[in-house]
């Protein structure tokens, strides 16, 4: 027996001895991965480079204002075209082309004008009339007023379309007014329209190039609306985070002096909330019954952005109910399994709220966490907007009746006719071809994204690693004071903040460095599956779908590894590499508690957090759906009112999070230090244990129990 110990002992690392001399986290310490620290400042000078290169090209007009084939505004205050808001297409018939979609741009001149056409018309007709080509001239470009000038030569200096036809503004671009009579498509009410060349064409050519530019403009649509939605919502969105944070405060406050009673308060919430859900579903589905359209399928209906829909079919509620069943069996067969283990949880929990009660300010330090990565966020974002509104207008000669040597070149258009090219190609035209660039930026533009996301990513985790060393070794100081809180130092929090930038920052660096790396690939995985998903190939779409299964996996054990490696880093102050094996093997030798102890007490702060985003959740769906007759005049009127509902469910989560995760981390790292206190101490007079007796008579009873059980399987 003896034997085996020692060579389990051996293969997960050798136990900590007994030191006199260890009181907590080390302050006579050095600075740790230095190379990750100079790297990481590189990477952050790289960053704040591509920044301003973007910020210097970019412009995020084109987001919100359509531009014509010369790059200029249409609608906007204080241009040429501030009258002219709407966008029209000399041929929609071109922006059927593949090279919408992977351009998001038709190949067809575009002008700005202040209103759509309303009607068929070729130029050929329109030059026979002075009433009709006054009324067509308004969609050629500006200046042009020679109806003279024959349609070949018209077309090839570009300056008017060949015809125009009946259309509607859909976000500020004119597509055809489509619309359907007895199943036949018109546009107008014609079935056919003359090209302007001689040539009849059906209306479904029209369709077509429609629906191909509307690839980019619904999904602007949608955006459009979503921002609405927040203009008239975004107060009462603020009120629903705040009422979330002061539910996790009193929750939080509660917990400090009221743990046991909280908890099982909490257990029985959390049931009783996922009962009232079980009963609503099951009556929401009972009433449907009989309505007409209410058994259609969610696959027969297919996505639809108004999700409202989705609430009058039978098959939703049924699912929502179903999930939430599933759910309910979950909590009460782990409760009913793991009774005695909860006790012992509350007990951790209990000294985690001791811990925090001498550690006062360790609750609003997330905060501090939450702002750093609200910059994070704003950064890339702005970031990715102005690198993906660098692209500029490329204009190329195009040649159509004789072979030129210059087709292809790019050229512009202003002083394109002062050029030797229209004196060798006489038909040469310099048109417009594509959204892009020809400079080393442009097309590097890719790469400069990736980085982007990936310096986010990596920005992002060092922020909460330094959150996680700073927490850790705050409470780690609480653990280690023999005599509570006489022992710990005056700040503890301010103290562990100061080593862990002085000393840890190349160590926190590499962790992070680590799982962004894992994560950026996680983006490109998805990236590529969302290429391949018209890809018939199916060992692709199997293999595809492996790898992001792996490196999901993957992410979660190098942040459940990089945890426990900043706690040690917070105590002994060595580098990540070896406080990352430490750590682990720390935690396989004390495997068992780790399942026993660890996770369930992660079990019953997840439940805290469902409760309070379960609560606010409820409360901003009945608001939001005008159910609540005291406040239905108040409610604001929406286009998806999902879209102020979600928003306060994410944002309670994370608010509720924040406050969680400081229980998380105290919990933790007393874990470890709890584990490493029964290897150093024995609990006699002459190597007493650091844990309080509270924790101590229910944790080691606990642990003996856990032991003996997993003997006796054994």
């Amino acid at each position: 027996m003896a034997g085996d110990e020692e060579n389990y002992y051996g293969k997960h690392g050798t136990p900590q001895k007994y030191d006199p001399t260890f009181k907590g986290p080390i302050h006579d310490r050095s600075c740790t991965d230095i190379i990750c620290c100079i790297l990481l400042v590189v990477a952050i000078v790289g960053y704040v480079i591509v920044g301003i290169v973007a910020w210097t090209h970019g412009d995020p007009r084109k987001v919100i204002y359509p531009t014509d084939s010369r790059g200029q505004f249409c609608g906007q205050l204080g241009t040429p075209n501030e009258n002219k808001p709407f966008l029209f297409y000399f041929n929609i018939i071109k922006c059927a082309s593949p090279l919408v979609l992977l351009e998001f741009h038709c190949p067809t001149k575009q002008i700005c004008v202040n209103k759509c056409p309303d009607q068929y018309l070729t130029y050929q007709n329109a030059r026979r009339q002075t009433k009709d080509f006054e009324y067509y001239k308004q969609f050629c470009v500006p200046g042009f007023n020679n109806p003279q000038k024959s349609l070949p030569k018209v077309l090839q200096d570009g300056d008017c379309p060949s015809m125009i036809t009946p259309s509607k503004p859909l976000a500020h671009r004119c597509l055809p007014a489509i619309n359907t009579k007895k199943g036949v498509i018109m546009v107008g009410n014609d079935t056919t329209f003359e090209d302007g060349m001689g040539k009849r064409r059906n209306v479904t050519e029209l369709v077509e190039g429609a629906k191909k530019a509307n690839v980019v403009l619904e999904a602007r649509q949608l955006a459009m609306k979503i921002f609405e939605d927040y203009t008239v919502s975004w107060y009462w969105i603020i009120i629903g985070l705040v009422i979330a944070m002061v539910f996790s405060l009193i929750f939080v406050v509660l917990l400090r002096f009221l743990a046991g009673i909280m908890i099982w308060v909490m257990i029985v919430l959390v049931i009783l909330v996922l009962g009232y859900g079980i009963i609503h579903c099951y009556m929401e589905y009972a009433r449907l019954k009989g309505e007409d359209g209410s058994d259609v399928s969610l696959k027969d209906l297919g996505f639809q952005t108004d999700l409202r829909v989705y609430l009058h079919l039978r098959q939703t509620w049924l699912a929502f109910m179903i999930i939430l069943c599933i759910m309910e069996v979950i909590i009460i067969l782990l409760l009913i399994f793991l009774r005695k283990r909860i006790l012992i949880a509350i007990a951790l929990i209990k000294e985690a709220s001791r811990a925090i009660g001498y550690i006062m300010t360790s609750l609003v330090f997330p905060l501090c966490t939450f702002f750093l990565v609200c910059l994070c966020i704003a950064y890339w974002a702005s970031t990715a907007v102005f690198l993906s509104t660098s692209n500029e207008a490329v204009y190329k000669v195009f040649n159509e009746t004789s072979e030129c040597d210059y087709a292809g070149q790019t050229c512009i258009p202003e002083t394109f006719n002062m050029t030797n090219i229209t004196k060798e190609c006489p038909d040469a035209r310099c048109l417009f071809a594509f959204y892009g660039g020809v400079t080393a930026y442009h097309k590097y533009l890719i790469v400069f994204q990736i980085y982007n996301a990936f310096m986010f990513f990596w920005l992002a985790n060092f922020v909460i690693a330094l959150g996680q060393v700073t927490l850790a070794g705050a409470f780690a100081s609480y653990y280690w004071a023999f005599k509570k809180p006489d022992d710990m130092p005056a700040f503890p929090l301010f103290s562990s903040f100061g080593r862990a930038l002085r000393y840890h920052t190349g160590s926190m660096a590499f962790g992070s460095l680590i799982l962004a790396i894992v994560q950026i690939i996680r983006v490109l995985l998805e990236y590529l599956d969302h290429r391949l998903k018209a890809a018939e190939n199916k060992f692709a779409k199997f293999l595809l779908t492996c790898l992001k299964c792996c490196f999901w996996c993957l992410e979660k054990f190098i942040k459940f590894l990089n945890r426990n490696a900043y706690i040690m880093i917070a105590i002994y102050g060595t580098n990540f590499c070896t406080s990352a094996k430490n750590a682990f093997f720390l935690l396989m030798r004390n495997i068992i508690r780790v399942t026993v102890l660890d996770k369930v007490t992660d079990f019953l702060l997840f439940l805290g957090k469902l409760l309070i985003v379960g609560s606010v959740g409820i409360l901003a769906f009945f608001f939001f759906t005008q159910r609540i007759d005291v406040v239905r005049d108040t409610a604001p009127p929406l286009n998806y009112y999902w879209v102020p509902i979600l928003t306060v469910i994410m944002g309670s989560y994370l608010i509720a999070h924040g406050f969680f995760s400081v229980y998380a981390m105290c919990v933790d790292t007393l874990f470890l230090c709890f584990c490493e206190d029964l290897e150093r101490n024995d609990g006699s007079p002459e190597r007493p244990y650091y844990m309080s007796p509270e924790l101590s008579e229910i944790l080691l009873k606990g642990s003996l129990e856990s032991s003996k059980s997993a003997d006796s399987q054994g």
